[in-house]
């Protein structure tokens, strides 16, 4: 059951023993309901072929990052909510996500397998500053020797650089910064609440001096329009100590598609059906864009050269993009790392 929180906590205060704003950036101009709720479970499992991982936490519903093409909006339908403003503004946090967690990875069913974070809601997006149950839970994935993946576009990663390395050297950790866009002006126009790409770029060094491997995801990707940033993109990444890469074309499900088409047309509307005609191009092409397997990639000349531009520059870096390297599971009788993977897919993106 949701409860409306009267006096929600202020990420942006400065609070004794807390965090300044220069994590955060501005605060957005619009008014943040937020929603306390007790989860029953934290630890979700996926099958479905488009998600690289088996296992997900998700601490927080919606996202003050305000992303106009974030493929999660839909899901807030599903609290009679709305995917547009209501899902940038109405937030439900899940006050009880650490102890939850601790208690799904004490079961001796568990066997060690990745988890990851922000697979629907940035697990680092502002409130995380104040309820810190991230971190209460990465603290729980120490504890228990689990190893966690994490894709965000949130310069308070930083915040705990050290408990992720520690998560690496014992278990296993890999951080990606969301990175779409070089220019600041284009990312504040599609991604109005998240920090600039300097910040993130600032978060990726941070975290690998602290011996975390990170990556960059450049996604979404827009043929026609972010595409000609890949090459400085993955350099930036990569000087900042990245050593992973992917990219993901843009998908718009219904309810995402007229947010990301107002958002864009205002703030370029000379760039607009330009940007919309190459991404419906990179669809069309596909037998069928809505299968499973098919939803997070694209076809035709516009992919295939965006594509191809994003795999040779990371080829010339050194960036890994395919999954060979994959690191095995812990033996959760030994500790040690096993060659098991039951159904051949955990761990995919992360491991």
């Amino acid at each position: 059951m949701l409860r409306p929180v009267s006096n929600p906590p202020n990420p942006w205060s400065r609070r004794g023993g807390g965090y300044e704003v220069e994590w955060l950036g501005a605060p957005p101009p619009a008014e943040v309901r937020v929603y306390e709720e007790d989860a029953r479970e934290v630890l979700t499992q996926n099958d479905s072929p488009d998600v690289p991982f088996r296992y997900s936490v998700n601490p927080y519903r919606g996202c003050q990052h305000a992303c106009a093409y974030c493929y999660a909006r839909p899901g807030h339908q599903f609290l009679g909510l709305g995917a547009g403003t209501d899902f940038d503004t109405q937030i439900v946090v899940k006050r009880n996500a650490p102890e939850r967690l601790r208690a799904a990875l004490a079961r001796r069913s568990w066997r060690r397998d990745w988890i990851a974070f922000s697979g629907v809601t940035d697990a680092y997006q502002p409130l995380e500053a104040s309820y810190g149950l991230t971190r209460a839970c990465l603290e729980a994935c120490l504890d228990f020797r689990t190893p966690v993946g994490i894709v965000t576009k949130s310069a308070l990663v930083r915040r705990d650089a050290e408990l992720l390395g520690q998560l690496a050297r014992r278990a296993g950790a890999r951080v990606f910064l969301s990175i779409p866009f070089l220019s600041a002006s284009d990312a504040r126009a599609i991604e109005p609440w998240a920090p600039t790409p300097a910040l993130r770029f600032e978060a990726l060094r941070v975290l690998a001096d602290h011996g975390v491997p990170t990556g960059i995801a450049i996604a979404p990707l827009f043929p026609g329009w972010n595409d000609r940033d890949v090459p400085e993109l993955l350099e930036r990444a990569r000087e900042a100590g990245a050593r992973h890469a992917f990219t993901i074309l843009c998908r718009l499900p219904a309810e995402v598609r007229p947010v990301f088409e107002a958002r864009l047309e205002a703030a370029f509307p000379e760039r607009a059906a330009k940007v919309l005609g190459a991404l419906n191009e990179s669809r069309a092409a596909q037998s069928r864009p809505s299968a499973f397997g098919a939803r997070m990639t694209g076809a035709g000349p516009r992919w295939q050269i965006a594509r191809d531009l994003f795999d040779l520059h990371c080829k010339r870096l050194g960036l890994e993009t395919s999954h060979e390297e994959r690191l095995a599971p812990l033996d959760p009788e030994s500790g040690a790392e096993s060659a098991r993977d039951p159904e051949g897919t955990q761990g995919e993106l992360f491991g």
